[in-house]
């Protein structure tokens, strides 16, 4: 299995995506062979990426402070 990244592209009334040679090449696949695509949607949401650092235990005060003395 692999899994890349690509962008959805209108091709006539539908879409269609493009799979790189190098994807086809390591999975030993040729026309006309049935893969399976599973479609999910980037969309990193704000929420998702700040809640990894509700456990950050560094003192942002002191953070801050130490940035002030290393900028001087």
């Amino acid at each position: 299995m692999i899994e890349l990244k690509t962008k959805l592209r209108r091709w006539g009334n539908s879409f269609g995506i493009v799979v790189p040679i190098s994807a086809v090449e390591k999975e030993r696949a040729s026309e006309g062979d049935e893969i399976t695509i599973i479609i999910k949607k980037d969309n990193p949401k704000l929420k998702k990426l700040f809640g990894a650092l509700k456990n950050w235990k560094i003192d942002t005060q002191k953070l801050k402070d130490e940035i002030r003395r290393e900028e001087k």
